[in-house]
């Protein structure tokens, strides 16, 4: 289970509505987004979770008079359900029941319906703006959520450090250089990037204003002179920062950023915006000034996913370290798991959440997690997003299947793996048939030749194929981007079910990750990180990053092709001799006996 509803949140929707009141507002749009349209957000920007009590990475809420209407996609109905109860809540997926599709059904004429400018990207905003024809969508200047959060947390002002060429392979001038030169031929004057990860990447700096992201929040507004403003609070910087940093940046306080737009676009000029990841308010000052707010996917989202050869050998190098962690926690698992169990002092997950932390800590690289641990015992599992809680110890037992979801921030790059267990020969019904179907799955997608020019969407099928034979599927992507030493979620190359048009090409880096989950029974997933790679004719392939054992215990071996035997036998014999000097006595025998041949 996941936290107790949180009690006082009748309350705080309560005093929320006497502020919307108070403003003469019917509504208001509240979704998870900080000012940067970020994924994970600073303790200050947990609107949401503050409102509602939902701690996801997704979601969105309308607060009305009548409702809080929650909307979340399928990684989190379970979660949202039990964290936001009814009747106080009502509950919408995401994209089957939008909610602008429902505000629009329950607007009444003459609603005003708020919503912070800074928290809502234009697309959205376009989306509201459209279906709502009741009502008038009114931006407020300060977001009510503050006004009646008691103990608001402060905004973080984490330092900022160099990161080295050593480790990023390209100046920050030559960054510049290039991002200037897409920008003229795309006739623009200025350009605004307020995505801390793609700052960070053009600027060869790390922060860490936001758990598990290594990034500084901050904006930047880039003329077609190669001038760069960056907005940043200067309590971030040291002089190892300001010096590392070329002539033709301009440091200047985030409180700046609005007013600086407003200035430095002219009338008629043309302004690079992103539609999906930037501030509605952006869009509307830039039209203010006079100037042409023209949408365009960041250019520096799309180069930032194509990593230079510098950074792939970093990710290359940091996976050693972390199929090291990895499999020393498989062999404690393996050992106390049943030890414990038959004790009556049961391993729980939040024990083995911290095991899987404290052996990459071991590693000499190793910096943070990459996102909270996913450490799911049994029915738990069945939550893509579950997290554990000091207060709810759930043991996991020798009779039981298990999931660890779980990854690493480190000085060369960034990881990310899941793995599937269990601990005994009898497990639920079912299990051993789901579990070999999603491994045919990932076998299926991570031997793959596919043409240039394909994009994520046009193979998601093939990965989900050995599933569907069975009647079986999930509802989440297939594969994510992942950052170098940056987000462990990565636009914008993705595999999935939805259109995605971003062709794959030779450098991104990718997570392979099907699955099959049970409500209240089990949940199965088998990740690992891949780079693509072309081979010698031109077709584009998967080189495998991760480095860990896949359990074969419940493998349905007379299901399972000979050249997916042969594939598995050969991925685990290559985790033999990338891993096996740097393991301990224990892991090393674990090993060997994980990955006897199938």
């Amino acid at each position: 289970m996941l936290d107790a509803p949180d009690a006082n949140r009748a309350p705080i929707v309560a005093a929320l509505r006497a502020e919307l009141r108070a403003r003469q507002l019917d509504a208001f749009v509240l979704p998870r987004y900080d000012a940067h349209q970020a994924e994970y957000v600073a303790p200050y920007d947990e609107r949401l979770a503050y409102v509602t009590g939902f701690t996801g990475s997704a979601g969105l809420a309308i607060v009305t008079m009548n409702t809080v209407a929650m909307f979340v996609d399928g990684r989190y109905v379970v979660q949202a359900a039990n964290q936001c109860p009814k009747p106080l809540f009502s509950h919408h997926h995401l994209f089957n029941d939008p909610p602008e599709h429902w505000l629009a059904g329950v607007t009444q004429p003459g609603w005003q319906v708020g919503f912070d400018p800074m928290h809502v990207p234009p697309a959205q905003f376009d989306r509201f703006a459209k279906a709502i024809q009741q009502g008038t969508l009114v931006a407020v200047e300060d977001n009510p959520v503050d006004r009646i959060w008691v103990n608001q947390p402060q905004p973080t002002v984490a330092k900022i450090e160099p990161f080295p060429l050593q480790i990023s392979g390209q100046s920050t001038s030559d960054k510049i250089e290039e991002l200037v030169s897409r920008m003229r031929a795309n006739s623009a004057d200025l350009l605004v990037e307020t995505q801390p990860d793609n700052i960070a990447w053009l600027l060869n700096v790390r922060g860490a204003d936001v758990a598990f992201n290594p990034i500084p929040q901050s904006f930047v507004l880039v003329n077609a002179k190669g001038k760069v403003f960056w907005f940043v609070a200067a309590q971030k910087l040291n002089s190892d920062v300001t010096e590392f940093l070329p002539n033709t940046v301009q440091i200047c306080g985030p409180e700046e950023f609005l007013p600086a737009v407003k200035k430095h676009v002219e009338p008629g000029q043309s302004v690079l915006v992103d539609p999906a990841f930037s501030p509605v308010a952006v869009r509307t000052t830039i039209e203010q000034a006079g100037g042409i707010a023209q949408p365009h996917s960041s250019f520096l989202t799309a180069r930032k996913a194509i990593k230079n050869p510098v950074e792939l050998q970093g990710m290359r190098s940091c996976h050693i370290e972390d199929g090291i962690a990895w499999v020393e926690f498989c062999a404690w698992l393996a050992a106390e798991v049943p030890r414990r169990s038959d004790g009556g002092q049961p391993v729980t997950e939040r024990e083995a959440e911290d095991a899987i932390l404290r052996f990459r800590r071991l590693q000499s690289g190793f910096l943070e997690q990459s996102f909270n641990s996913i450490s799911a015992s049994s029915g738990n599992a069945a939550m893509c997003h579950y997290s554990t809680h000091e207060a709810n110890q759930v043991a996991i037992g020798s009779g039981d299947t298990y999931l660890l979801d779980s990854g690493g921030q480190y000085e060369t790059g960034t990881t990310d793996a899941t793995r599937s267990f269990a601990f005994g020969p009898v497990r639920p019904q079912g299990y051993d048939r789901a579990y070999t179907a999603v491994f045919k799955a990932f076998h299926a997608i991570a031997t793959l030749r596919f043409p240039q020019g394909t994009q994520g969407h046009h193979i998601d099928a093939i990965c989900r194929r050995p599933l569907w034979d069975l009647g079986l599927d999930y509802d989440h992507g297939t594969g994510h981007g992942v950052g170098h030493r940056l987000c462990v979620h990565e636009h914008p190359q993705r595999i999935g079910k939805p259109y995605n048009p971003v062709d794959l090409v030779p450098g991104m880096i990718l997570s392979l990750e099907p699955g099959y989950y049970e409500q209240d029974r089990f949940g199965i997933r088998i990740e690992n990180l891949f780079e693509i790679v072309e081979a010698d004719d031109g077709f584009l392939t998967f080189s495998n990053l991760t480095w860990c054992p896949i359990q074969t215990d419940m493998l349905q071996t007379e299901m399972l092709s000979e050249a997916e035997c042969e594939w598995l036998n050969s991925y685990h014999q290559n985790v033999l001799d990338r891993l096996g000097s740097s393991l301990s006595s224990d892991a090393l025998a674990w090993a060997e006996s994980a990955c006897a041949r199938v």
